[in-house]
């Protein structure tokens, strides 16, 4: 069976740090896939607020997400540093990729925990359509 390979950018210009929230753990007592989205939503909404962007206010359009890659590379618990980080890139006429690297700190190192990609569409909600990214947009987040 193929695998997901994700390949991250050499250059994250967001970093953040998330807690593990103990909602966020499953049956099997790590963090559930379900909770990673979650994860990865609120490093988003992060990141697009660092350029005074929102998933719903991007410079006069809106987000919506198409697709979703995770790898998982280690479990992740209840009580763990984790470290997000975030960049933009493989821009198209109506949309973008947004790349995570999930990192668990263990001692003074950060080791890969997810990878992670979600494939952005620009969407006007008004009209109910697929919408052009505004250029200023793409200025800011290549």
């Amino acid at each position: 069976m193929a695998r997901i390979r994700i390949k991250l950018p050499d250059f994250f210009p967001f970093t953040t740090l998330l807690p593990v929230r103990i909602t966020d753990l499953n049956y099997g007592g790590h963090v559930g896939n379900d909770a990673i989205l979650s994860l990865l939503h609120e490093a988003r909404v992060q990141f697009l607020g660092q350029y005074g962007y929102s998933e719903l206010e991007l410079g006069g359009t809106s987000l919506i997400m198409g697709d979703v890659a995770i790898e998982f590379k280690k479990e992740i618990f209840y009580g763990n540093r984790l470290r997000a980080s975030v960049a933009a890139g493989e821009f198209t006429r109506v949309g973008f990729d947004l790349f995570y690297k999930l990192e668990l700190g263990e001692g003074e190192k950060w080791l890969p925990a997810v990878l992670a990609k979600t494939g952005m569409v620009c969407f006007d909600y008004t009209a109910k359509k697929v919408a052009a990214v505004p250029e200023p947009v793409l200025r800011a987040l290549s």
